[in-house]
């Protein structure tokens, strides 16, 4: 089934960002008001077939509630991409996301994320054959951006050529004066380029969204079939609701459960601090916050964590 088709429009979604939406954070999103669709954190298909596989399938853990859920991967060879397709299909996952947007130095340096862009589009092609291969059938996109240092409507005539699912295009490019301003106005022309084309592929908007009353704007004003939400939702996990001023008991409370769910989780095989990430998806906006706030950040263990929001709550 191709759980694209599913939804009504506009698709709304989570996207994926590193050390951010595990499956901890998802399942507290889902428990507020889930979007439409969830996607993994950046999964490397190296990664998965090494030595180190078990850190790295962390990423690819999630619980039903998070369902219907896409993965999304990264890499080198199109050989690993074909067999972690594979196994992401077994685990049942809804669907799978190539990323070829991050801009992360180190990751471009070996034609990865981003770097796709200025790589040989026979690699690119052959990278996205062996998904399509290997997932056996489910629904395949890919997450992008603009452009590399300019826009560059070629690049995603490109990638409608390969027949995607779902294509989700940031607003920026990777490089260049032009990564610093998000323009949605230039997703629109991509749009416009699908239609000419007469291609079926589902296009997702992405940048610099705020609120779920703008991804609704944005997502009529610009043409696109849905629209991802990003860092907003790390500030507010209730943004999917359209809830604003949560009541301080409320978030409090929320921020002890996501607490309790990551201990649950993932006992001590993932760094707490991980969780100090979201000290201000909680403690925000109130007198006195910013001193709270200083206080959680300076904790050394998850119980001290715990016993400090406790207190608040």
């Amino acid at each position: 089934m191709n759980i694209y088709r599913t939804f009504e429009r506009p698709i709304l979604s989570l996207a994926p960002m590193e050390e951010v939406t595990d499956t901890v954070f998802r399942q507290v999103v889902a428990s507020i008001q889930r979007p439409d669709l969830f996607y993994t954190e950046f999964v490397n298909v190296e990664g998965v077939n090494s030595q180190g596989r078990d850190k790295v399938q962390q990423r690819l853990q999630y619980d039903k509630s998070e369902k219907p859920i896409i993965a999304q991967l990264w890499g080198i060879e199109p050989n690993n991409y074909y067999y972690v397709s594979k196994f992401v299909k077994d685990l049942g996952f809804d669907g799978v996301d190539i990323n070829m947007g991050c801009s992360v130095k180190k990751v471009v340096s070996k034609y990865n994320g981003s770097g796709m862009m200025i790589a040989d589009r026979g690699y690119v092609k052959d990278v996205i054959d062996s998904v399509k291969e290997g997932a056996e059938g489910l629904p395949i996109s890919i997450k992008t951006r603009l452009g590399w240092d300019s826009y560059d409507l070629d690049w995603i005539k490109f990638l409608l050529e390969q027949n995607l699912d779902a294509l989700t295009i940031h607003g920026r490019t990777a490089t260049g004066f032009r990564s610093k301003k998000v323009l949605w106005s230039r997703i629109t022309p991509c749009v416009d380029l699908r239609n000419e084309l007469g291609k079926k592929t589902l296009i997702f908007g992405n940048g610099e969204i705020q609120s779920l009353k703008q991804a609704k704007l944005y997502a009529e004003k610009f043409k696109v079939d849905g629209v991802m939400i990003g860092r907003a939702a790390i500030t507010n996990p209730w943004i999917f609701s359209g809830n604003e001023g949560i009541p301080l008991k409320e978030s409090f409370e929320m921020f002890k459960k996501h607490i309790l769910l990551f201990k649950d989780t993932w006992g001590e095989t993932k760094d707490f601090n991980v969780l100090k990430k979201f000290v201000k998806s909680y403690i925000y906006g109130f007198v006195g916050s910013q001193e709270i706030r200083e206080d959680l950040m300076n904790t050394g263990s998850i119980k001290e964590l715990l016993s400090k929001v406790e207190a608040l709550t």
